[in-house]
């Protein structure tokens, strides 16, 4: 597991618990004013006790800070941030920085959908996706299916994709794939 992705566990593990979700959720409803333990033991309807050991959590984990004077506010940048980090660590985003145009079709290393057919945008994810896919030789259908399957929920549409724009070819049984020059002897 990667450092971004096991600060990301962290911080979801801190708000798995109830409790600790609802001060971070009345927390980051106080805004920037912040709040302090009395005040998050109305809102909570919990003793001040349990209330400070919710906060210190939370402070702990990088979610909220304290101040001497009792106040706490969110840190929700925190989030962010371990997101981000997470997207970093996409395997196709590397690839999307020689093609900005075609950030909007994903979220989170992620596809999200697939431009019209004719458009050249779908020609330009299909290319793409041979980049990320960089075949050589030849692959079965579950093996093609196991390399897209990191980055699409719909990995028949992809592959069909890549075939219908000529960066894949399929054999006449279907059964296996590769680049065109490969598959074709």
């Amino acid at each position: 597991m990667s450092i971004a992705a096991a600060r990301a566990a962290e911080l979801l593990m801190q708000l798995s618990h109830p409790a600790r979700l609802r001060a971070f959720a009345e927390l980051v409803r106080a805004g920037a004013e912040g709040a302090t333990i009395a005040e998050l033991s109305i809102y909570l309807d919990q003793p001040k006790p349990e209330v400070a050991e919710l906060l210190g959590r939370l402070v702990g984990a990088g979610l909220a800070s304290g101040t001497g004077n009792g106040l706490f506010r969110v840190r929700a940048e925190v989030l962010r941030e371990a997101a981000q980090g997470l997207d970093r660590e996409q395997p196709i985003n590397s690839l999307l920085t020689d093609f900005p145009q075609l950030k909007s079709y994903f979220a989170h290393g992620r596809l999200t959908s697939l431009p019209p057919t004719m458009s050249e945008r779908y020609q330009q994810i299909a290319e793409l996706f041979a980049r990320f896919l960089a075949v050589e030789g030849v692959l079965t259908e579950d093996e093609v299916n196991a390399r897209i399957a990191p980055v699409a929920d719909d990995v028949a549409a992809v592959r069909r994709m890549l075939v219908e724009t000529g960066w894949l070819e399929r054999d006449r049984a279907g059964t296996t794939y590769g680049s065109a020059s490969v598959t074709t002897r």
